[in-house]
């Protein structure tokens, strides 16, 4: 089972998470968040994420969710990657996070691309009609 790590601006990724458990009935146990403060210690944080990184990977590898590309919790992110083994993608959204929360038997590279798809494809206009978006969202 692929590992998700959320590392985010301040407690968005525990908020995300409780929407998980919301939505799913529980939270999965491969996935985790790291707060990232305007007072914490950039290099902390990094040895922080190492850290539930081992605890997550359980073989298959880590995906990393971040918020903003750019920004110290991605620039962290960015840091921790190693293809094949810890994949990130930045712009962490609920439709991506549920995504790939319900996709426990994909591989770390099907977990990416779900990822992206799961992000682009759920942006959409509120007065959508007569399209296949709410089905397209909630595809597992």
């Amino acid at each position: 089972m692929v590992g998700i790590l959320l590392i985010t601006h301040n407690g968005l990724g525990d908020s995300l998470i409780d929407c998980v458990g919301h939505v799913m009935g529980n939270v999965p146990p491969h996935l985790k968040a790291l707060s990232v403060l305007a007072s914490d210690d950039p290099a902390r944080k990094e040895e922080a994420a190492r850290t539930l990184i081992a605890q997550l990977d359980e073989g298959q590898g880590v995906l990393l969710l971040s918020d903003v590309f750019g920004a110290t919790p991605c620039n962290i992110a960015r840091r921790l990657c190693e293809p094949g083994r810890v994949e990130g993608v930045a712009g962490v959204n609920l439709p991506m996070l549920l995504r790939v929360a319900c996709s426990c038997n994909k591989t770390l590279e099907e977990q990416v691309q779900r990822a992206l798809d799961g992000g682009r494809e759920c942006i959409v206009s509120i007065d959508t009609e007569g399209s296949n978006v709410a089905t397209r969202c909630a595809d597992n």
